[in-house]
This record gives structure tokens, C-alpha cells and sequence, in this order.
């Protein structure tokens, strides 16, 4: 197995290339999030339910990669995933400025590529985290996450704006070209990486079928939830993502823009904001390590992240100042996030077998991805009987519990990794 060099990974050429790789990719995803919906509604003349449809088959189609995935990223060898995901997402993505260009696009095509590209993305995002302790050594995890996490950040920051200078000065059909030769270079920059990968383990090595299926979904949860640190994370994760993270999903737009009066262009700086906060996240996570130890760390960020998010229904009696706590919410709540899920993920890494990690991965994608839309619509169903404010501060209240679930001895005692 490589170790890095004791300079860092900033000495480190493999991860530097799977760090490059991440970088290119998730700002090429951005592009696309911005250009699909342009074509669908520009091109195609697609009205709110259609678009609506399209964000849908973006993500939920993840949900179902989940089920398979983490039983194939465990038996397999993890780069070759990761390339064929970048390679298959080019060739989706390209299809759609050439069927512009003969004439013979449709929302239909439109929408099967939004699936596909969104499920491949969920298979790259699993492998990803199953194959990154095996590069990069467990001593430099909480590291390496947070400079991935930070290039997303990062590419949240700018890649709107990017796609949107692109989209205005090229056309969004041709703005898909370069989106499509993104994934095209993160596939390259994965294919020099040099480490060779540990052989697939002999218990991993069964044929996919049913059994097996139910087999990897066995394992993912007893590796996952039974795991006492693990575990904690898992239902912190999952709580989050049910109570205050389905609400603000639901929600927080319509009462920016209908409760609080905001104009689009306020709530779009607003929401711009999170990603500096996400940013400055992936630089405070290692420094709280350090200081606190990883487990106390976890349980001050998510604890410090759900509370401020206090200040979402808190503007709605700030009057003037309500503008400058969404953005206070958006800087600080998504920082503290963020450092949890680096610490989360670290854990994860370092504290379970790789030959299970895969299963693992797609066990939490699987879980936050049912719980979160169906946090939506318990969201919505409850703010057509008691209105949006008190909605909003029923999931914001609710989300305080998440941080408790992290109240386990393992966890206070788990040391920087």
C-alpha cells in the first residue's frame, strides 16, 4: 500500500493527480447543474414541472446506483471505476450538444441524461471514498478531505458564474462541449496515477445476484450503523438530513423570496455565501482536530452548524438585519458542516476495513438519499397546516437533536486521525 511522504501531499504526486482529477470534474458538475436547465427551458420550452422532473432525475436515480454499487466498488479495483464513471459521463454529456445540432433533441433526452450522469456520479463518489485511504495513507485523511472538500467548495463558489459567462458567450450547447472535456481530463489525470492498488479481498470476490445484493446491504449496515462511532455519524447524518435538512430542501427559497420579501438576486448571494462558508470549513476542520481531538471536533461542528441555523427563522424578526444573519447562517452554519462531514468521512475511513468501505459508502448514500426527500415532503405536507415560519423553526428545533446522537463515549475519546 503507497504511504505519502512525510513532506505532506502536497509531495504526494498520486493524490495531487486524484486532487486535480476532483477539481475539474466538480467544477465541469457545476456547469452542467447550470446548463441543463437552461437548454430544457431556453431550447426546449420546458415549463416548471419539466424542470422540476429534470432536477429530480439528477439526484434521485443516485439512490438506486447505491443499492448495487457498494458491493461492485469492494470487488473491484477502485481507479478503473473512477475513470469509466468520468468517461461514460463525457459521452452522456456530449450527446446532448449533438443531437442540438441535428435537430433532434428533446426533454425525454434531455432527462435520460440527467439520470445517467447523475448515476454516474454516484458511482464515482462511492468509489471515491473507498479508494482515498488506500492512496493517500490513514495518517493524512482528515488532509486529503479537507482539500477535496475545499475544491468543492470552491467550484460551488465559482462555478455558476463560470457556466454562466460560458453559457452567455457560447451558447449552452456548446457550454456542454467543455463541460464534457472536463470529465475527459479527470479521467486522464486518474489514469497516470502510478499506486497499485491491494488485490480485491477473497471474501469480496462472490457474484453479483440477489443474494449477494442482499448480502453487500447486510454488510454496509452492520459495518455501518453497528460500528460505535461509525454509527453515531450515520444517525446524526440521517437526522440532519430527515429534520432540518428536509425543511431547508422544502422550504427555504419560498420563504426567502415569499415570507421574507427578498428579491432573487438577494437570495442568490445569499445562498452564494454557503460556499465561502464551505470553504472555510475545509480549513477549520483540521485546526479543531488538532486542538479538540476528531470526535469532539465532530460533535462541536454539527452542533455549532444546526444551531446557527437558529438565524434562518430568527430574520424573520430582525427586520434590517435580516439579510446580514442569512448570510452569517450561510458563512458559519455551512463552515461547521463541513468540518463535521471531514471528520465524519475521515473516521469512517480510518476506523473500518477497506475491503467493506465501499458497501459502507453506499449504505449512508442510500439512507441520506431516502431520508431527505422524504424530509421534503414531510416539510411540505406540515407547512400547508401550520405555515412556513412555523415550519421552518419545527425542522430548524428539530435538527438539535442530531448533534446528541454523537453523545457516545467512542466518539469523545476518537483522536485526530
Amino acid at each position: 500500500m503507497p504511504s505519502p511522504s512525510r513532506d505532506g501531499l502536497s509531495r504526494n504526486p498520486d493524490f495531487l493527480r486524484l486532487w486535480a482529477a476532483q477539481a475539474v470534474s466538480a467544477l465541469g458538475g457545476r456547469v452542467s447543474r447550470t446548463a441543463l436547465p437552461v437548454i430544457a427551458i431556453v431550447s426546449l420550452g420546458a415549463d416548471a414541472a419539466g424542470v422540476a422532473v429534470l432536477s429530480a432525475l439528477a439526484t434521485a436515480p443516485g439512490v438506486v446506483v447505491g443499492l448495487f454499487a457498494g458491493g461492485l466498488v469492494d470487488r473491484s479495483r477502485k481507479r478503473p471505476l473512477l475513470i469509466g464513471a468520468d468517461l461514460a459521463r463525457a459521452a452522456l454529456i456530449l450527446s446532448v450538444p449533438i443531437a442540438a445540432w441535428a435537430g433532434a433533441l428533446t426533454l425525454v433526452h434531455l432527462s435520460a441524461v440527467a439520470a445517467l450522469v447523475g448515476m454516474a456520479t454516484s458511482l464515482f463518489q462511492i468509489a471515491d471514498n473507498a479508494y482515498l485511504p488506500a492512496l493517500v495513507g490513514q495518517d493524512r485523511l482528515v488532509e486529503a478531505n479537507a482539500r477535496l472538500e475545499g475544491t468543492e467548495a470552491a467550484a460551488e463558489i465559482a462555478g455558476p458564474g463560470a457556466a454562466g459567462l460560458l453559457i452567455q458567450a457560447l451558447t449552452a450547447p456548446v457550454t456542454m462541449v467543455v463541460d464534457a472535456l472536463s470529465y475527459l481530463g479527470s479521467a486522464a489525470l486518474l489514469g497516470r496515477i502510478r499506486a497499485a492498488e491491494a488485490p480485491v479481498a477473497p471474501e469480496a470476490d462472490a457474484a453479483g445476484s440477489g443474494a449477494a445484493l442482499r448480502e453487500d446491504l447486510r454488510v454496509g449496515l452492520r459495518h455501518g450503523l453497528g460500528h460505535p462511532v461509525v454509527g453515531a455519524t450515520f444517525m446524526a447524518l440521517g437526522a440532519q438530513a430527515l429534520l432540518s435538512g428536509g425543511a431547508f430542501s422544502a422550504l427555504y427559497m419560498l420563504y426567502l423570496l415569499e415570507h421574507l420579501r427578498l428579491d432573487p438576486a438577494a437570495v442568490g448571494l445569499i445562498i452564494s455565501v454557503g460556499g465561502i462558508g464551505a470553504l472555510g470549513g475545509s480549513v477549520i476542520a483540521g485546526w479543531l482536530g488538532r486542538r479538540l481531538g476528531a470526535g469532539p471536533a465532530m460533535i462541536l461542528s454539527l452542533t455549532v452548524g444546526q444551531t446557527g441555523a437558529l438565524l434562518i427563522p430568527l430574520a424573520a424578526q430582525l427586520g434590517d438585519l435580516a439579510v446580514p444573519a442569512l448570510v452569517l447562517h450561510q458563512l458559519v452554519g455551512d463552515a461547521f458542516l463541513v468540518a463535521f462531514m471531514i471528520h465524519a468521512v475521515s473516521a469512517r475511513q480510518s476506523m473500518l476495513p477497506l475491503a467493506v468501505l465501499g458497501r459502507v459508502n453506499a449504505t449512508l448514500h442510500v439512507i441520506t438519499g431516502a431520508l431527505l426527500p422524504a424530509g421534503t415532503l414531510a416539510a411540505g405536507w406540515l407547512a400547508g397546516r401550520i405555515g412556513v415560519e412555523a415550519t421552518v423553526w419545527a425542522g430548524v428545533l428539530a435538527g438539535l437533536a442530531a448533534p446528541l446522537l454523537l453523545l457516545r463515549p467512542a466518539v469523545w475519546r476518537l483522536r485526530a486521525g
